[in-house]
């Protein structure tokens, strides 16, 4: 009992605490133990219930019949707007403070919010080698089911609570993207639920307009309510190789060269300052050499990019063994790099054996319990940004994000981008090889100003022929973000589908020149 009485005792003089300083004033000076206390025991049973809950509706095969339900149901929805006279516009009914992005979704207020409870994997086909699931299927679900019967995506985003219809409707990327593209690129079908109610499949061959204009679209040509996505076999292990290099132009040219090598299933590089990175390959197999094991994604290894780093305080290649599900989670336990500034200790390996099986805290309970006084001070004070730009304009790419925010680590990670039609493809009518470049973190540039430097970063993006990922900030005003984006094909839908009345534009729903 002394221990407990002891325990209590604690727990008492830290809610007098709290009462005397304020709720206010702990969350903002003190948030890691708010984070630590709180946060992270509601994390643990937010994804038990999750994995339970879609284990459960797999395994009883209920979950497709649910889903023909659920669709009526949000066409119903729909029709009744439209019905009472279609005076708001429409929008998911999912808060704001659930998704990834870190931009508050005011709109949620002012527009009609259309109910979509639609999270569950509807089925695995391996004859066509597909799997089609609901829009809030995250990929810590996908992984978890596709990986234990032997397969994958061929593209699987980093961070766990990244759900489908987040990736269909703005975008997603990962280190297999140099081969495969975009998440957008291994979609082979969208479900969606018009303006007016109705169902309709797309494909390249089938509604191929449609098809081709839903990704980055933000939700505003339709409601998604199902994807059909590729999927690969499997192989239990991550072959990874490591390569510190030295010197920014030689850094461009490995990278490049890694990136153009099809052998390489996998390639990321960090950027550690603006002339040291490691650059990372990798192939999977099915056989690993013992000694050479590195089981990451244990709660009591050190954060993946601080062992990175390791190689470059070393100045030594290395080769490891990375279990597949590990190797594709393996930012998300330091979701990136960005939980060092929440925990600032939490690194440390007596903080990693005793919490380490806790971490991450959920990104939606992070914004729920932000307050406003932390929105301003992280957008003030903090970059988030993922600008995509061609191979070529690598070197001054990074040498423009030095000068203006100068936020390290980089994430380094090559994609295709193949030539086409939608918001997103090369200048020219070839597939080009791309890069997004990704800054997250506390700049280092003095008289930093959010809105100023973000724009500079976003005028040298629009003049290489780039693209900003919708996530995140946007200051750009309306004229520059249709000379950015090819909007052509968007607008013809929107009016040919009734759009205009149903939904914002995407530049009123996700820029800030056009939200304040």
């Amino acid at each position: 009992m002394d221990p407990l009485l002891y325990l209590a005792g604690l727990v008492v003089l830290f809610l007098l605490w709290i009462k005397v300083k304020g709720l206010d004033y702990v969350i903002v000076h003190q948030r890691w133990i708010f984070v630590c206390l709180f946060l992270l025991p509601l994390s643990v049973i937010f994804d038990v219930y999750y994995y339970m809950r879609v284990w459960i509706i797999f395994k009883m095969c209920s979950a497709p019949k649910l889903h023909d339900q659920r669709v009526r149901d949000i066409q119903r929805q729909v029709r009744e707007w439209k019905k009472d006279g279609s005076k708001k516009y429409m929008c998911t009914g999912r808060p704001g403070w659930l998704t990834v992005s870190l931009r508050v979704g005011k709109y949620k207020k002012t527009h009609k919010n259309i109910m979509i409870n639609m999270m569950d994997i509807l089925e695995v086909d391996t004859k066509k080698q597909v799997v089609r699931v609901e829009p809030l299927a995250n990929m810590g679900q996908v992984t978890a089911l596709l990986t234990s019967i032997g397969w994958t995506l061929p593209v699987l985003p980093e961070l766990d609570d990244l759900t489908v219809g987040g990736l269909v409707m703005g975008t997603g990327i990962e280190s297999s993207s140099h081969i495969y593209g975009l998440f957008q690129h291994i979609c082979v079908a969208f479900e969606l639920v018009l303006a007016d109610g109705s169902l309709v499949r797309c494909t390249e061959e089938e509604n191929s307009d449609l098809f081709h204009a839903v990704p980055w679209s933000c939700g505003t040509l339709g409601f998604l309510v199902a994807a059909e996505i590729k999927i690969v076999p499997a192989k239990a292990w991550v072959k990874l190789s490591y390569e510190p290099v030295r010197g920014l132009e030689n850094i461009c040219k490995r990278f490049t060269e890694a990136s153009e090598n099809k052998q390489n299933t996998f390639v990321e590089g960090l950027q550690y300052s603006l002339d040291s990175a490691v650059i990372m390959t990798g192939t999977m197999t099915d056989h690993a050499e013992p000694d050479k094991i590195n089981r990451i994604g244990l709660h009591f290894k050190p954060w993946f990019f601080k062992h990175v780093e390791s190689y470059l305080k070393k100045d030594t290649a290395g080769v490891e063994y990375v279990p597949l599900r590990q190797y594709y989670h393996r930012h998300t336990r330091s979701l990136f790099w960005e939980l060092q500034d929440i925990i600032p200790f939490g690194n440390n390996p007596i903080f990693r054996w005793v919490f380490g099986w806790m971490v991450p805290p959920k990104i939606s309970l992070l914004k729920l319990t932000q307050g406003e006084t932390i929105r301003r001070l992280y957008e003030q004070h903090h970059v988030v940004q993922d600008m995509l730009v061609p191979m070529k304009n690598l070197q001054d790419a990074i040498t423009r994000f030095h000068q203006d925010i100068n936020v390290y680590p980089l994430w380094l990670c090559p994609f295709l981008l193949p030539a086409g039609r939608g918001m997103v493809h090369p200048k020219g009518q070839e597939d080009e090889l791309y890069v997004d470049i990704g800054a997250y973190g506390e700049p280092r540039v003095k008289h930093f100003e959010a809105k100023a430097s973000t724009r500079q970063l976003e005028k040298f993006v629009r003049e290489v022929h780039g693209f900003q990922m919708l996530y995140a900030d946007v200051y750009m005003d309306r004229e520059e973000f249709w000379e950015m984006f090819d909007g052509r094909l968007y607008h013809k839908l929107r009016e040919e589908l009734g759009c205009k009345e149903a939904f914002p534009e995407v530049y009123d729903k996700i820029c800030k020149s056009a939200r304040h």
